[in-house]
């Protein structure tokens, strides 16, 4: 007779490696936005336009939403089709996380604008009929979707949506302003960068158990999401950037992620983007090591930037030829 009603997680035991060096990999990543000394960038703040000003209010406000819905119903989606009681650990510290990121922005909200800015951004968030759109598009497939097409919505929002925002701060961290705002958005983008991987891989294991015929009808479902996604990003980055003019050049970083999205998923690139298109000064802000606040507990995400950066595609790819990278 077996007594067995719940079972213990074995760590000692394990059915995917790759659970395991996730795990490890995001507990030695952990931070969080109290550390950051946002306030050194006032004077920074101060010099920048009113037009300035409010763009990177508004970008902050779409990047709170997703984050929310992503730490909300998001990963829980996903939990309920997890493949090991190991990647439902894992899951449980990327759901953490995205509240962590959430709630990273309304610390930059509190010290740079009054609560009446505050206000009207949040107002904004909840209205905009882009921002919406594209709420409105991924929960629903996190409501209804199959467990696949619930991976394909996260690593496209993961890897892909998040970075018309993501822009902002990388373009002024490349013109040396807003350092410690930017350190956030870093640290954010590191831990994206292996939640996107993670999911990406999982997706990988069960679309390589469908037919022929299961897969190509679930890779036209997934360019055909995406299409819809990157029209709707144009609208919503048309909207954001034109008055500064930068939006011909944030549409390219976002051809070239979402490209970066589909190889996360084992598909071919798109888009013919690369990163040799986007704005160098963005890249800069990207690769450019950081400061570390805190010495001895290292959370400045300087230290280990470059190992993480290291995993983003091959990883966690699998059968894809190299060359399409």
């Amino acid at each position: 007779m077996n007594n067995t009603y719940y079972e213990a997680i074995n760590w000692n035991a394990l059915e995917d490696v790759i659970d395991k060096s996730t795990w490890e990999k995001l507990t030695e990543q952990f931070w969080l936005d109290t550390r950051i000394p946002l306030s050194n960038d006032l004077d920074d703040w101060r010099k920048l336009s009113d037009l300035e000003k409010k763009t990177v209010g508004l970008v902050f406000g779409g990047l709170t939403l997703l984050d929310t819905i992503q730490s909300e119903n998001g990963v829980e989606a996903i939990r309920y089709d997890a493949r090991t009681p190991h990647e439902e650990a894992v899951l449980n510290n990327i759901q953490f996380m995205e509240s962590v990121h959430a709630k990273s922005y309304s610390s930059i909200f509190s010290t740079l604008n009054t609560k009446a800015e505050i206000d009207e951004i949040f107002a904004w968030t909840n209205t905009n009929e882009y921002l919406q759109k594209k709420a409105k598009i991924v929960n629903e497939i996190y409501k209804t979707g199959t467990a696949l097409e619930k991976k394909v919505a996260s690593v496209f929002l993961e890897t892909f949506l998040f970075y018309s925002g993501f822009y902002t701060p990388l373009y002024y961290l490349g013109n040396n302003k807003l350092p410690n705002v930017a350190e956030i958005i870093k640290l954010i983008i590191r831990d994206e960068s292996v939640h996107g991987t993670y999911i990406g891989y999982k997706f990988q294991l069960g679309f390589n158990e469908l037919s022929q015929e299961e897969q190509e009808k679930m890779e036209d479902w997934m360019y055909t999401l995406l299409y819809e996604l990157y029209e709707n990003e144009e609208k919503y980055t048309e909207l954001l950037y034109d008055d500064l003019g930068w939006t011909e050049e944030v549409k390219t970083f976002l051809r070239y992620n979402a490209n970066k999205a589909l190889m996360n998923l084992g598909l071919n690139p798109l888009f013919p983007d690369t990163a040799n298109d986007v704005n160098p000064i963005v890249m800069n802000g990207i690769s450019t090591g950081t400061s570390n606040h805190d010495f001895f507990s290292q959370v400045g995400n300087g230290y280990l930037l470059g190992s993480v950066e290291a995993m983003k595609e091959d990883d966690y790819l699998i059968g894809v030829p190299k060359d399409t990278h």
